[in-house]
């Protein structure tokens, strides 16, 4: 019997020797009693999913959301970004346990565990919001070029082109030494931090003591629900997975992935940070230059032309970083939405195939990136609408995502002795329960934009969540009282060698997923805030799109 049909895995180019862009991991290769200078090798040689995955979130919505909260609020929301450093850590670390463990991409545990009715709904948002998503990036493109003097009729197309060659060169390390590459590029706003009279004093207070310059607010409520969803967003779980299990990482090297993660997520805050002080010191030093009436299409060039009136090149640098941010969020979201594709359909979707083997793949990839390069490209086009759009499905979006994530990684079938531990059950409960009174707040406010007092929802938002959960928790106890639960069996035991060689046996030899009364309840309820809300976006769009 193959490695492959003893384990769950769909590709058989997701199993061999692991090669990184720092190194190569060969499988049969002994990892016991490494010193140090090994151990560092060997993460080097791991690294790169979880860096690609966070810095792939400083894209353009990200860059234009930070240098909003910079330019309006100053330093005064920097713990905003500190409070988002374990929710990183906790939700990505979920899922480079299922991608080492399990060795299949999200899509397809949702596909398999939860029914194709809850996988092709899950899949179908994801691939309507990754696509839009998609399109904001090469809106980014677009503005960077502006600033640049460079027409996007030849900015957008040619990024379009190195997307594609990059990624369809058949060849897992090349494609992750160019996202490296693309990585060293967008960390240059660290550098150009040091040019923007950064007040190192001013940072600290407000990365640790949380107040809002101006007051709390419903345009600050507002503000900081956009930089949390532009941090944490679904197409992170799908794209993270799925590339651990492309690189072949197995459980005995997920301390590493760990690593890969945790360093990753201080990266993404770090340059979050640098471009909040950095869109900060573009507006109090210029004339007229903090402003309110903040737009995202403006925005950033706004910061770019502001920068540009000290010395020329710091401005253009801004606009470099914006256009690289932009690639790589387009890149690792499309190679999300390819991958879920190959999850579902069933296909070969890995990045060690070449574009003759694996022809559905890189097809996938390449119609959308050209579809979504050439929307900003139309005169006219909604480009504003799309990036409401694209705002309000990751809020919409972002709960249910993470509820999915927390039932895989409880699921023994699944995951066996690498399931949660109740502390982190307990971390991830309150992290969705947050996720979704943000998500509340934001549904509310796209569609009823005037006349909503925010700061008073907010409060009833979480008294209500609060409330539901007691009642929910209370419940429970009384359903376990009342009906007595027979004598589950205790779990098998694991000694480290053989926890470190678990993997998940072929999906179809799984017992199925038994639901209690109370999970059936909540996973409906969610289903049709889902529905609602979908349809509630839809008639707000065409709305929108009619000038009402």
């Amino acid at each position: 019997m193959t490695e492959q049909q003893k384990s769950a895995v769909l590709d058989s180019a997701h199993l061999g020797d692991i090669e990184g862009a720092f190194g190569k991991i060969k499988v049969d290769e002994a990892h016991n009693n490494q010193g140090f200078k090994q151990r560092a090798m060997t993460l080097l040689a791991i690294m790169g999913p979880g860096l690609i995955v966070m810095v792939g979130d400083n894209d353009a919505g990200g860059v234009a959301t930070y240098a909003q909260a910079g330019q309006v609020y100053g330093y005064s929301l920097l713990w905003v970004l500190l409070l988002l450093i374990p929710v990183l850590i906790i939700n990505q670390e979920m899922v480079v346990r299922l991608g080492a463990v399990t060795g299949v991409g999200h899509a397809r545990l949702i596909n398999e565990r939860f029914g194709r009715g809850w996988g092709w709904f899950s899949v179908g948002d994801l691939f309507l919001l990754n696509f839009l998503t998609i399109i904001t990036e090469f809106i980014g493109i677009s503005l960077a070029a502006d600033h640049l003097g460079v027409s996007k009729y030849v900015v957008v197309p040619t990024a379009a082109v190195a997307l594609i060659a990059i990624m369809a060169s058949g060849n897992f390390r090349r494609w992750e030494r160019a996202m490296f590459a693309f990585i060293a590029v967008a960390l240059l706003q660290v550098p150009l931090l040091f040019f923007c009279e950064p007040q190192w004093g001013r940072a600290g207070r407000g990365f640790v003591v949380p107040s809002i310059e101006g007051g709390l607010n419903s345009a600050s409520i507002l503000l900081i629900i956009a930089m949390v969803g532009t941090t944490v967003a679904p197409w992170q779980l799908f794209f993270q997975q799925s590339n651990i299990v492309d690189k072949r990482i197995t459980p005995r090297f997920i301390g590493y992935e760990r690593a890969d993660t945790v360093i990753g997520s201080f990266v993404v805050v770090i340059g979050a940070a640098a471009l909040v002080m950095i869109a900060d010191y573009a507006a109090r030093s210029a004339p007229g230059g903090r402003r309110s009436d903040w737009d995202d299409d403006d925005g950033v060039k706004i910061i770019a032309d502001l920068l540009g009136q000290h010395a020329p090149w710091m401005g253009h640098l801004f606009a470099v970083v914006l256009l690289d941010a932009s690639i790589i969020g387009a890149a690792a979201v499309t190679l999300s939405t390819s991958y879920a594709f190959g999850d579902v359909f069933g296909l070969k979707h890995s990045l060690h195939r070449s574009f003759k083997d694996a022809k559905q793949f890189y097809f996938s990839y390449t119609a959308m990136i050209v579809v979504a390069a050439a929307v900003p490209l139309i005169p006219g086009a909604p480009l504003g609408l799309i990036t409401q759009a694209v705002q309000a499905l990751a809020g919409l979006l972002l709960p249910s995502a993470s509820v999915f994530l927390l039932l895989l990684c409880n699921d023994r079938e699944v995951l066996g002795p690498w399931v949660n531990r109740p502390w982190l059950n307990i971390a991830a409960g309150v992290t969705v329960a947050v996720l979704l009174l943000l998500s509340g707040i934001l549904m509310a406010t796209t569609l009823f934009p005037d006349g909503l007092d925010v700061v008073a929802l907010t409060w009833w938002l979480a008294g209500a969540i609060a409330i539901a959960a007691i009642l929910a928790w209370a419940g429970f106890k009384l359903y376990e009282r009342l009906r007595p639960q027979p004598a589950q069996p205790e779990p098998p035991t694991f000694s480290p060698a053989a926890k470190m060689t678990w993997r998940m046996p072929p999906l179809a030899l799984l017992k199925p997923v038994r639901w209690s009364t109370g999970t059936k309840l909540s996973m409906l309820a969610l289903r049709a805030y889902l529905v609602i809300g979908a349809v509630l976006l839809v008639v707000k769009a065409v709305q929108l799109g009619k000038g009402a």
